[in-house]
């Protein structure tokens, strides 16, 4: 089996098994409804290892454009099969999407919530702050790449590897999710977001076009550092890319602190101004 079509099978088996836990969460009528956040945890953190062990042994399963580029980024992966592999993530993602649209055909219908509908297929921020989800995205994909290498440095019994990375999943979930879903991989976002856009899903509402650019670059920024710095700080081999891409992240960071900040300001005026009238 080719990288490509590696990656495109293991990525249809995460969105397949992720995409589908939050359906039966948050579709109604579904025997999975109201299970919570800690259940959507679970479930992705087991779609990540099904999809390793699915095809971990052809392509090394990355099932993520930020591990590729990452990896790439500190010489792990060679640049000239970056594209054969993100193509097969994207593509392998928006199939897997389709296979969550047919098996839960029924209760598109009986799910009024346009939201909902558009939640089981790409992630939504609860706070609307792109430059603070930004900012989560990155840090939250950072932790996945340096999880994915230092987990990676460690002797495991042959074949426990995917299980224990299905862990840093469920525990990057739990603890970094709350604010936007933890996409932490543009290929689970943006396949899914293009299958929603192209489905015939009663009632569905718009894709959040202006929201979509977030979990692909917040995991592209994160996935690079991560990789960079462990390279760096773990290894001690400092490079150029890494000293350009932490200057990014602070840009990015500072920004975020200065929007909310500044928000903040706004809103203690408007509170004064409103115990004065």
């Amino acid at each position: 089996m080719t990288g490509f079509f590696a990656e495109l099978i293991g990525t249809m088996v995460l969105i397949i098994f992720g995409g589908g836990v939050v359906a039966s969460n948050i579709l109604n009528k579904s025997k999975g409804f109201g299970g919570g956040w800690v259940l959507i945890t679970l479930g992705w953190g087991l779609a990540v290892t099904m999809g390793i062990y699915a095809v971990g042994n052809f392509s090394g399963a990355h099932i993520n454009p930020a591990v590729t580029l990452g990896f790439a980024a500190i010489g792990e992966f060679p640049w000239s099969d970056v594209f054969p592999y993100i193509a097969g993530q994207m593509i392998g993602a928006f199939l897997g999407a389709v296979i969550v649209f047919f098996v839960y055909l029924p209760h598109w219908r009986e799910t009024k919530e346009v939201h909902l509908k558009l939640a089981v297929f790409s992630t939504i921020p609860e706070i609307r702050r792109p430059v603070s989800n930004l900012v989560t995205e990155m840090l939250g994909t950072f932790v996945l790449l340096l999880g994915l290498l230092f987990i990676g440095a460690n002797e495991f019994t042959e074949g426990l590897n995917p299980l224990v990375v299905g862990l840093l999943i469920v525990a990057i979930g739990m603890s970094l999710g709350g604010p936007t879903g933890y996409a932490i991989n543009p290929a689970r976002d943006l396949g899914p977001r293009i299958a929603h856009a192209i489905l015939p899903i009663p009632g569905k509402g718009g894709s959040d076009w202006g929201y979509a650019w977030v979990p692909v670059l917040g995991p592209v920024i994160g996935g690079v550092y991560g990789a960079l710095f462990y390279q760096a700080i773990f290894q001690g081999e400092f490079s150029l890319a890494f000293w350009l891409v932490s200057a990014v992240v602070i840009v990015i960071m500072v920004l975020a602190l200065s929007i909310e900040l500044n928000k903040s300001s706004k809103d203690m005026s408007k509170d004064d101004i409103s115990k004065a009238m």
